[in-house]
């Protein structure tokens, strides 16, 4: 009886293997087969440079797919590269998505771009497109600092054992004096093409274009659309760029420097106003910059107006601070708001040099700043210097208590005594004069 059972269960695990055998022949003739069964898939694009503007819309466009139910994010890949502080958030995003996350690169994943990839579960490319190219550069296009390509390096490495690719070429991707035959001489950076990509196991899936790409993943049955970014979205994108900023801080304090020097206001000041609320607007969509640091702008720009009719300097000074500190603090980067900031200031200085040099002094400072002699003609007459009046002899003609009136060589004088009371007819000498005040004394009569 045992004998028999034994034989039962033996055929039947025959049957499950030749069952397994057979799922396992059907799907390897049917890639499609194997593919998850998505639901619902979203399209984002990753276009342009990787800075702070792109991770804010990342940010939204994955919380709002995962608000939809999407169990599929497609990343649409086509960026020169950018911000690597930037690229290491968007890859944290993307490593911790509750979702299946595909990297589509159909033209050029460089860089910061290529770390973006190696985030995603599934990397798709597309003939002719590429990725690599990850040495991170400083803003003049030089190669960063050795601290800072050993860490990028390190952070690619992390990324591309996310999906077990080959390390080697994450750290060729990124450090120039890195020798790997054939793929690599020392003194160049590691790109790969779709073809090299897929042949080293970089690349995932080659297909022609997107509807290849939803082909191979099985969309056909599920429901496909696209988050793209709001126009205040691509606004932020343009003004978080670090140079932008620089651009608009300099545009914004020339604008008010030449408003400052120049009668009216006119086409400078609202210039300058505008750069300064494109700024704000930009950094307030991307999530960097509040209400209090608009506040504080606005509270600085008021008491630096108002320290010109309030001279002291207290003023102006806490208006100074504050209108610093809420342009740097709604910067996505403290140090990069200051390094801005600072080139800003040094351009607005030497503007503001050459207004007083060749245009002199206008606008408000013109109200401020003594320029032309007061004439007769224009109802100003200056007190007359009394001063050689002192020792001068005359007499009271009113009574002195102690102002009144005195004659002196025939002139009628406002006097004051120097003592007690002056009967009117009094002889007089001028004691002193202090300014425009004539100060008599009563004359000592000969005995």
């Amino acid at each position: 009886m045992a004998r028999g059972k034994a034989s039962s269960l033996s055929a039947l695990l025959k049957q499950l293997c030749a069952a397994s055998l057979l799922l396992l022949v059907m799907i390897g003739a049917n890639p499609q087969a194997a593919a998850a069964a998505y639901q619902k898939a979203v399209w984002i694009p990753v276009d342009q440079e990787i800075e702070r503007g792109l991770e804010s819309f990342l940010t939204r466009a994955f919380a709002e797919a995962e608000a939809q139910g999407a169990d599929l994010v497609i990343l649409d890949i086509d960026t020169p590269g950018g911000e690597v502080e930037a690229a290491g958030n968007i890859g944290q995003l993307v490593r911790q998505a509750p979702m299946d996350v595909v990297a589509f690169i159909d033209n050029k994943a460089f860089s910061a771009g290529t770390y973006i990839a190696l985030n995603a579960d599934k990397i798709a490319m597309t003939p002719g497109s590429s990725m690599g190219a990850a040495t991170p550069v400083d803003r003049v296009g030089n190669a960063a600092s050795i601290k800072m390509i050993s860490a990028w390096s390190d952070q690619m490495v992390a990324a591309a054992k996310l999906n077990n690719r080959n390390t080697d070429i994450a750290r060729a991707m990124v450090e120039i004096d890195m020798d790997l035959p054939p793929l690599k001489k020392k003194g160049t950076v590691l790109s790969l093409d779709a073809d090299l990509a897929k042949q080293v196991g970089y690349a995932d899936l080659l297909v022609a274009d997107r509807t290849e790409l939803e082909h191979a993943l099985g969309l056909e049955q599920a429901q496909v659309s696209e988050i793209q970014p709001t126009v205040g979205e691509k606004i932020a994108r343009f003004v978080t760029s670090p140079y932008v900023m620089s651009v608009l801080f300099i545009i914004g304090l020339v604008g008010i420097a030449v408003e400052i020097f120049h009668p009216g206001f006119g086409v400078a000041g609202a210039i300058g106003i505008a750069s300064f609320a494109l700024y704000f607007f930009g950094h307030y969509v991307a999530g960097f910059a509040n209400w209090i640091h608009i506040a504080l702008f606005l509270l600085g720009i008021v008491m630096v107006f108002l320290e010109l009719f309030l001279p002291g300097g207290i003023v102006g000074g806490i208006g100074f601070v504050s209108l610093i500190s809420g342009l740097v603090l709604a910067a996505y980067d403290t140090r990069q708001g200051l390094a801005s900031l600072g080139i800003a200031v040094l351009v607005t200085g030497i503007v503001t040099f050459v207004l007083v040099k060749y245009f002199g002094l206008k606008g408000i400072w013109q109200k401020l700043t003594l320029r032309y002699t007061q004439q007769n003609e224009a109802g100003y007459v200056a007190h007359e210097d009394r001063r050689g009046l002192a020792g001068k002899a005359g007499i009271a003609l009113t009574p002195m208590r102690p102002a009144g009136v005195v004659k002196i060589e025939g002139k009628r004088i406002d006097a004051v005594s120097a003592g007690g009371f002056i009967p009117a007819g009094s002889a007089i000498v001028v004691a002193y004069v202090e300014g425009t005040r004539v100060v008599v004394q009563e004359q000592e009569s000969d005995r």
